[in-house]
């Protein structure tokens, strides 16, 4: 198969739909890939990395487009990118359409063959593909909310773990799905007081057993929330 990895065209993304490890992958195993120039850049991945890895480099998004059957795109097509999907090709993307209407519309009239990764559900209801990122979204919000807890970011002058003599920083952290279990991880790394709330009390279960009681949990109910977020 003919497989294309563009270079995103939204604005503040870095990243890139498939890395030259992967697409050595792919040529082992017989397909064709095209990488547009400049792909991986704002990842830190070179053109000349590609290459080594097999992949043929083309300049602009339209010869991409005109050689490939496969995208492998990252974040959901613009406008001027559906005008160049056709009938015969395959875009595997996250596309999140629910609040995108007329992005839905074009792509239909597309025909395209449209794979949105966050659709993708194994047999056990897990997502394969969207949950790294949640896993990343996850990390993020301790990392920078620690950050603006800082005096000099405008914050409380807080120290998520504390020292020796003075309370640690407080974290809540509302819902204990991949991102949630993500964040509990990074908060409780960095030595804060951990709060974990959710409605599903398993979860909590698991997650009591998982840190030997080392963090709280709390079953989701207003007046839990309110409690422990003041």
């Amino acid at each position: 198969m003919k497989i294309g990895i563009p270079k995103e065209q939204k604005d503040n993304e870095s990243r890139v739909g498939l890395t030259p490890a992967g697409v050595g992958q792919l040529v082992l195993d017989g397909n064709e890939v095209f990488v547009q120039k400049g792909a991986g850049i704002n990842t830190g991945i070179t053109d000349e990395e590609y290459i080594k890895s097999g992949a043929i480099i083309v300049e602009t998004n339209e010869e991409l487009y005109e050689n490939a059957k496969l995208i492998i795109k990252v974040e959901r097509p613009l406008l001027s990118e559906i005008k160049l999907l056709k009938p015969h090709h395959i875009l595997y993307s996250y596309l999140h359409l629910a609040a995108h209407k007329e992005t839905t519309l074009e792509l239909l009239k597309s025909g395209a063959t449209c794979i949105g990764y966050e659709t993708i559900i194994l047999k056990d209801g897990s997502i394969p593909i969207l949950s790294p990122m949640s896993e990343i979204a996850g990390k993020m919000a301790v990392q920078v909310g620690s950050y603006y807890l800082q005096k000099n970011n405008g914050g409380m002058g807080k120290l998520l773990g504390g020292v020796p003599g003075v309370e640690r920083g407080k974290v809540v952290v509302l819902g204990a799905g991949v991102a949630g279990q993500s964040a509990i991880k990074a908060a409780f790394g960095l030595g804060a007081e951990v709060t974990a709330i959710d409605i599903d009390v398993s979860k909590l279960r698991y997650l009591d057993d998982s840190y030997k009681s080392q963090i709280n949990t709390l079953y989701s109910t207003p007046n839990n929330i309110e409690k422990a977020v003041s």
